[in-house]
């Protein structure tokens, strides 16, 4: 496929995609913070993976990617661009220069891929029987999302969990599990059938470790149906928001595995209410699979350490299932009471800040 030109909104998670693109030969550029895009143009962008049957972990510097990344402000111009990767969390779309960079993406009617937790409220109205203005306060700030054209968006989950470690320097991400993004296709077949060719382009990629040609991990998959994205959903419930106490935060692992039989029950409630919208149940990710995964997961959610950290505003994953729910007559105690807990903790750091 001819080189593509990527422009990824966000370069800490969204440097994982922007990575494995350029490896692909495609060009990339990352949004970010002026330090952060020094550092990245200085000396690349650095993530660090397991590869199975590998021991430690392979580090891949963009620089010597065959394709092109670098790294800019909110200053650039989404119409240049093939393809534009949303990679922030939700609140910060409605920061200064991000915001006007957001709004421009949308008017530029570029095909949208969202690599975010929570789905871009204009890709909610591409999923039937939800009414996106029903879901509206979930949002930090809905109006960011008011010039797009659902049919220019899609949704990939962001399903491989990676991290900056804090003693590393910023362009540094580090991948924890190393599964694949799982994007719904795009609502024109030429938008999709560029996706399905970047798609490709990721699952060709071999990288030389010590003189070895390597296949890695963390490929971008895409799939027909809208509903593929939201297998995160049951996962997010059951799992990190759960991190989220009264009065404290628990790695996901115990989130998990201190109530299992609990935690099936919020999972398996959220995998019907996806059903319940048209999902099919062979699209959602085995309670077992993910609780496997859970178990190597030993720190906090980013949302949990958010709250802790006295985040005034997280992504509410959590509120827009009960959300979507509530449309289709579900309810459950378990996601209110998340729900309640994470409002505190929201009331709290507001108050403080």
């Amino acid at each position: 496929m001819a080189s593509r030109k990527i422009l990824v909104m966000g370069a800490s998670y969204g440097s994982l995609l922007g990575v494995k693109l350029a490896l692909a030969g495609h060009d990339v550029t990352l949004v970010c913070l002026p330090q952060e895009a020094s550092l990245i143009n200085a000396k690349g962008a650095i993530v660090r993976l397991p590869v199975k049957g590998r021991e430690g972990l392979v580090e891949i510097n963009s620089k010597k990617a065959p394709g092109k990344l670098d790294a800019t402000g909110t200053d650039a111009d989404p119409a240049k661009y093939d393809l534009v990767a949303l990679a922030m969390q939700e609140p910060q779309y409605r920061s200064p220069g991000v915001r006007e960079l957001l709004d421009r993406v949308a008017r530029s009617r570029k095909p949208c891929m969202s690599i975010m937790n929570m789905p871009p409220l204009p890709y909610l109205a591409r999923i039937p029987g939800v009414d996106p203005k029903k879901c509206a306060e979930s949002y930090t700030d809905p109006s960011v999302w008011d010039s797009f054209d659902p049919k220019t968006m899609t949704l990939c989950s962001p399903d491989p969990q990676a991290f900056r470690p804090p003693e590393d320097e910023v362009n540094v991400l580090q991948v924890r599990l190393p599964t694949n993004f799982k994007a719904a296709r795009f609502a024109s077949d030429a938008d999709t059938a560029m996706l399905r060719g970047l798609a490709a382009d990721v699952e060709a990629i071999r990288y030389d470790v010590g003189g070895e040609n390597v296949e890695l991990p963390v490929k971008l998959k895409v799939h027909d149906s809208v509903f593929v994205p939201l297998a995160k959903w049951a996962m997010l419930i059951a799992g990190n928001y759960r991190c989220v106490k009264a009065d404290t935060v628990i790695p996901i692992k115990e989130a998990v595995h201190g109530d299992i039989a609990k935690s099936r029950a919020i999972y398996d409630w959220v995998v019907a209410l996806c059903v319940g919208l048209g999902a099919d149940k062979s699209d959602m990710v085995p309670f077992e699979k993910y609780a496997a995964a859970a178990q190597s997961l030993g720190s906090p959610s980013s949302a949990a350490r958010a709250l802790a950290a006295g985040a005034p505003n997280i992504e509410r994953v959590d509120r827009l299932v009960q959300s979507v729910a509530a449309q289709r007559g579900m309810r459950s105690a378990d996601v209110d009471e998340i729900v309640t807990l994470v409002d505190g903790w929201l009331v709290r750091n507001r108050r403080k800040g």
